[in-house]
């Protein structure tokens, strides 16, 4: 099976930073896409930035000139650099990879890491 381990969320004031990673481990042969998602309370999980395996890059319109995506193959980890957050990216960002395994594509989640903006 496949791990996903995210560090790096907290709580930062509006307009600072915060740079997110995900690394998967285990019986992986390869990762196609690897993306960030987000979820808050009473509502339904969305898409905040994905990434390719080629590098090809897509966000939220929410996110665009304000996050950025980007992976390491080498290290099957993918990071996701937040900056001039508001308080509205208040949310638990969880990390997806599609993952293959055995032949099998699937797709996997990690935990997911508390980011909070204060006003």
């Amino acid at each position: 099976q496949v791990q996903l381990v995210e560090s790096g969320g907290g709580l930062v004031q509006a307009g600072g930073s915060l740079r997110l990673s995900c690394a998967a481990s285990g019986s992986i042969f390869s990762i196609n896409a690897m993306g960030w998602y987000r979820q808050v309370p009473g509502k339904q999980r969305e898409l905040v930035a994905v990434i390719s395996s080629a590098g090809s890059t897509n966000y939220a319109d929410s996110v665009k000139g304000r996050f950025t995506i980007s992976r390491d193959n080498a290290k099957n980890t993918v990071y996701l650099q937040m900056d001039s957050l508001k308080p509205e990216d208040t949310a638990v960002y969880y990390c997806n990879a599609e993952a293959v395994v055995l032949r099998i594509m699937n797709d996997y989640w990690g935990q997911g890491t508390q980011v909070t903006v204060s006003s």
